[in-house]
């Protein structure tokens, strides 16, 4: 006779539902039991703002299966609308209560699965208990704000934090009609980004007319029948019809705390590289736990579906005797912010500072594909690599096309330890409308390999103030005098960089030069120029473009109403016609 093991997983979506799959496949005799708060075990979480305004039609496109297809397949024992309330890992049992029946029971297990995800956070604010004031991680809250602007077809709405929900939802309220504000309480949106690729992120939202603040966080919501007034700490008040509040998840692991698993450092239950708890027999998996992020090999919460879905194909292995190992992420992500897309992989300046991971930098602004072909776009890349074998540490990419590809690569060369060396030498796919000769991936190397290798010495624009502080600096800008009219960086003398071999004299020998163009190829090549004839020079990694948008405005409480953006995304300031 055939042993049959228990094994009881505690929610579905994409970790248990996975791991659920992954076991029926191993085991066609095992009593497996899927335990789901919701009356849901699979959808789409990241869609969820998507159907919300509108770009997904159909609610049921968020399904990826459903209970009785689940259970067809893969005869899984399912148990939707039923909480797990309590664990005894001593009895090895787990108390229940279906929401349905009324009913608390005792459920037994060999082994037990934790897949419990995290809950958004909602901090005690006066005035947030407003029906008109929602949090989005479930169909039930997808339904609750859809239903709403279906039947109140509210004007105003209020996003509160600029994370990869914030943003999406915020994209999404707009697509669907509302006029969108956003409040964020640092100083920049997308944390993943360093602070110069997020202001290229806020130059796109202000192009586009969506009002936002930076450095302000609510203090109260004042509530009224046909409004609510949020105030803001700094004192100013937006009104608004209804609010999403975005402003984080935290790891759902009072059941683990209960039972006695042990906690990581980051609030998330800690796991060994198995993904088994504290408790040899249970495991855990997805945004309840804490994992070892593969660059600066910290303890990190990563809550994506791509990481939640390895973990439960690694568990149902592993308690099948594979000694499957999870070795960490790199929380590789994208997301859409109106018409561009931002993604980054690795670790950021933030993150490798506070690990005491030494690191270079280079910024870069290439086409997206070749630029004789129509609709070519910026790419603009950060690329981050170590200082003494140019190991690629990290890269942020925004563009309005091809960022998902190049993050892609991005992430592939850090799983497979490559160098910026290496990115110069990646064959990749070229053909006009999809890519350039030289693909951004190899320029970002070359340019990141140029600056490992002594042959350009370049600056950045936080080095600015501290490189010319001492009155010592001529700042040489080598673009053209068109280019110029549209802005310099104060103090800066024009000579375009074909004119500079024969206006030499101009420049003094016993000055540091900081050269510039718009984007950094022009400036190199003035660098190697004025080096070549013994200056002492220095080129603005990223070009104006960077410099520009970093030290400009970030907020956009004021909104910029006669911009337009030309196909170079070079913002050209221009009066109302009379």
């Amino acid at each position: 006779m055939i042993e049959q093991k228990k094994i009881v997983i505690i929610g579905g979506v994409a970790g248990g539902a996975t791991a659920a799959a992954r076991l029926r496949r191993l085991d066609e005799h095992a009593h497996i039991v899927l335990v789901e708060r919701g009356a849901d075990i699979s959808f789409a979480n990241c869609g969820l703002p998507y159907y919300i305004g509108g770009i997904i039609e159909k609610r049921e496109s968020l399904f990826v299966t459903t209970p009785i297809a689940f259970n067809k397949r893969y005869n899984i024992d399912i148990r939707t609308k039923t909480e797990a309330r309590r664990i005894d890992p001593v009895k090895k049992e787990v108390e229940l209560y279906s929401f349905e029946k009324d009913k608390t029971y005792i459920e037994s297990y060999d082994k037990l699965i934790l897949s419990p995800g995290a809950s958004p956070i909602r901090p005690p604010i006066p005035g947030i208990e407003d029906p008109r004031i929602f949090t989005l991680r479930s169909i039930p809250d997808t339904d609750k704000i859809k239903a709403y602007i279906h039947e109140k077809m509210p004007k105003r709405a209020l996003v509160v934090g600029g994370g990869y929900i914030g943003l999406e939802m915020a994209e999404s309220l707009h697509h669907a009609g509302l006029r969108v504000t956003i409040c964020e309480k640092l100083e920049q949106v997308m944390m993943p980004l360093d602070f110069e690729m997020a202001a290229l992120v806020h130059q796109h939202m202000r192009i586009r007319n969506i009002q936002f603040y930076l450095k302000d966080g609510i203090s109260r919501f004042v509530t009224y029948p046909d409004h609510i007034e949020a105030v803001l700490e700094s004192g100013k008040v937006i009104q608004t019809d209804m609010v999403i509040f975005s402003i984080g998840v935290r790891p759902e692991v009072e059941l683990a705390k209960a039972a006695g698993l042990r906690l990581g450092e980051t609030g998330g239950i800690w796991v060994d590289e198995y993904l088994r708890s504290s408790d040899e027999h249970i495991y855990a998996i997805g945004d309840a736990i804490e994992t070892t992020h593969l660059v600066t090999k910290e303890k990190f919460l990563v809550r994506l579906a791509g990481p939640a879905n390895k973990q439960g194909r690694i568990v149902a292995d592993n308690i099948y005797g594979k000694q499957e190992k999870y070795i960490g992420s790199l929380g590789t992500g994208i997301v859409r912010v109106f018409d561009i897309v931002v993604g980054s992989t690795g670790a950021n300046e933030k993150m490798l500072k506070k690990a005491g991971i030494p690191y270079r930098a280079s910024l870069t602004h290439s086409a997206n594909h070749a630029g004789y072909y129509p609709g070519a776009v910026p790419v603009s890349i950060k690329l981050l690599f170590t200082p003494d074998e140019g190991k690629v540490l990290g890269a942020q990419v925004v563009g309005l096309e091809g960022v998902d590809k190049r993050v892609d690569v991005f992430a592939t060369a850090i799983m497979s330890g490559a160098t910026v060396a290496d990115l110069e030498e990646l064959d990749l796919a070229y053909a006009p409308p999809y890519g350039s000769a030289k693909d951004p991936v190899n320029i970002a190397g070359y340019v990141a390999h140029n600056i490992l290798k002594n042959d350009v010495e370049a600056v950045y624009w936080s080095d600015v103030d501290r490189v010319c502080e001492d009155g010592k600096c001529f700042i040489l800008d080598v673009r053209t005098p068109k280019e110029c009219e549209l802005g310099m960086i104060k103090g800066a003398v024009n000579i375009p960089v074909d004119e500079l071999r024969n206006r030499l004299a101009e420049i003094p020998k016993d000055r540091r030069v900081l050269v510039y163009c718009q984007v950094g190829l022009r400036g190199y090549v003035a660098w190697k120029i004025l080096k070549q004839h013994g200056f002492d020079a220095r080129n603005l990694s990223g070009g104006y473009k960077t410099y520009e948008i970093v030290t400009g405005k970030q907020e956009n409480d004021d909104v910029y109403e006669y911009d337009r953006i030309t196909v170079s995304d070079q913002i050209i300031k221009v009066k109302p016609s009379a």
